[in-house]
């Protein structure tokens, strides 16, 4: 005749008497898988003994639904006012099963109230009464104000109630229950010893039993383990190995070492149009690394050089000529140029060309202009007289010119003359004719474009062909503002000068999972001469 068990159920604190019978009229099947040990700390008692005894912890008791205890555990936390950064850490770790089970039993005896770390034993009270309080069958929602207010007592930051960071409130309750339950009361002395080039496993279980030896509790059984930090010294490479024991880990995001740029290239000679060009460069790169990626990209020369500028509202913003300055300082919605120049007029003053356009306007009483365009450079040592000037902004243009009706209509009639011409012999040259030409040429350019030296926010003085332009020896960057004619704004392309593309229009978001934020933080990084390496 089979024997009826009584089996006594001590669901936190709240005894209830459970018999074959009832579960068996209930339709309910408890299966368990046969152990030589306590699988878990969870208060099944049968015949008062624990000993080699199958034991299903109360959260698998409760998903089984023992007469209405299936709600046990879901019960909601009162805002106390901005507490829910407290709600959000206490509901942590009143569903962690095992240390719910600890403060389920009896966890007084663990107190240690004479810890001076500790907080009296306080604060592990105050949260086991909670926490009971959470796992009664039946309640809806529990007023945290005893844990807030102990909490509130050692730790004065979280008095009021103001908002603060979960992580930082979780952090200080492990902490300080941790202390309040130590189970160490007299912490020994303990000396670290030196690794001395013994294998990875006997050092670090020595760290441990040393950890042990005045840090035991529960806490420290769940959420504290080490880890292995090792250290090299630069000057003697001696290897150090320590492990460190931790409850939390800082994770630093995981960023792409390498940042992708786009920067558009200009020539100074005449002869290329713009044109963009996208280099890679190490994300905690200087100037140099940008020059010398943009040298390889768009083929530099050795006899010439590179001058990097950030352009913004049609002009010169800055120009990047330190080599040591961080490209941090380059924002993704930033604007740059390249300017290419010869090398071996590195000493002359830069001249900077900017454009501007004459607005439509309904009235004649005054005339307005507005910018457009990237500004042109050209480095000009010549400053006796306007035409040098005239010249090398001509010649800055010359790419954008646009080919003439003429040219379009008939462009075989035009090749055609053109080779004739070739075959007119030049031995005799007409100074006078080219002389004539080349005034017609400066004429036209003062009708069709009007310069003027800018000498402060407000103020410009008109430059004259004939005539000296009025620079200072000691000026090394001379702004000359450039007024276009509505006849030369049709015959030069002036749209590509209006189009300069960002760095970086847009980033490609990468995926961080927990993983990659675990490898960042395990990347070696070299310590400088400020950190206390030693």
């Amino acid at each position: 005749m089979p024997v009826q068990i009584v089996l006594k159920l001590q669901i936190y604190g709240l005894p209830y008497t459970i018999n074959a019978k009832e579960i068996r009229n209930e339709d309910m099947i408890m299966k368990q898988p046969r152990i030589d040990g306590p699988s878990s700390s969870s208060s099944f008692l049968v015949n008062g003994s624990v000993d080699r005894v199958s034991r299903v912890p109360p959260f698998f008791a409760a998903r089984n639904g023992f007469h209405g205890s299936s709600s046990l555990g879901l019960t909601g936390l009162q805002n106390l006012g901005n507490t829910c950064f407290m709600n959000s850490a206490i509901q942590c770790l009143a569903h962690t099963p095992k240390l719910v089970d600890y403060f389920l039993g009896d966890f007084r005896k663990d107190l240690n109230h004479g810890n001076p770390l500790g907080m009296n034993g306080k604060l592990a009270i105050a949260f086991g009464d909670l926490l009971r309080k959470l796992w009664t069958p039946g309640v809806a929602s529990v007023a945290p104000n005893m844990l807030k207010s102990t909490i509130s007592s050692f730790a004065p930051q979280f008095n009021g109630y103001h908002q603060h960071d979960s992580q930082e409130l979780l952090s200080f309750l492990l902490d300080g229950l941790h202390e309040d339950l130590n189970r160490v009361k007299r912490k020994p002395y303990v000396q670290a010893k030196e690794e001395d080039d013994r294998p990875d496993e006997e050092v670090a279980d020595e760290y441990w039993k040393n950890h042990l030896s005045r840090n035991d509790s529960i806490i420290v059984d769940l959420c504290q383990g080490q880890y292995r930090s090792s250290l090299v010294c630069p000057i003697c490479k001696k290897l150090s190995v320590t492990f460190d024991p931790f409850m939390y880990l800082s994770l630093p995001l995981p960023s792409s070492s390498l940042r992708k740029m786009t920067v558009t290239i200009f020539s100074t000679d005449g002869t290329d149009l713009p044109h963009p060009v996208t280099i890679t460069v190490p994300n905690s790169g200087t100037s140099k690394d940008l020059v010398e990626a943009l040298g390889l990209a768009c083929s530099l020369r050795n006899d010439e050089t590179l001058l990097i500028a950030e352009i913004f509202n049609n002009s010169i913003f800055r120009i990047l000529d330190a080599p040591s300055d961080s490209l941090d300082l380059i924002r993704d919605h930033d604007r740059l140029v390249a300017y290419r120049f010869p090398k071996d007029m590195d000493g002359a003053p830069l001249v900077v060309f900017t454009h501007q356009e004459q607005e439509k306007s309904y009235t004649y009483t005054f005339l307005s202009f507005k910018k457009f365009g990237v500004p042109l450079v050209a480095r000009i040592s010549d400053f006796s007289n306007g035409s040098g000037i005239y010249k090398e902004f001509l010649k800055l243009i010359n790419p954008f010119l646009l080919p003439s009706e003429e040219y379009l209509i008939d462009d075989d009639a035009s090749r055609t003359s053109a080779r004739e011409e070739d075959k007119v012999d030049d031995t005799v040259p007409d100074e006078a004719s080219n002389s004539k030409n080349e005034f017609k040429s400066y004429l036209d350019a003062q009708t069709d474009f009007e310069f003027h030296l800018v000498t402060g926010s407000y103020s410009s003085s008109r430059i004259e062909m004939n005539e000296p332009v009025p620079i200072l020896k000691s000026d090394q960057k001379i702004e000359v503002s450039v007024s276009w004619s509505h006849k030369m704004i049709q015959e030069y392309d002036t749209s590509i000068l209006s189009v300069l593309p960002e760095v970086c229009k847009e980033r490609p978001l990468d995926s961080i999972s927990l993983y990659k934020c675990v490898d960042a933080f395990l990347r070696e990084e070299p310590l400088g001469p400020d950190d206390m390496w030693y």
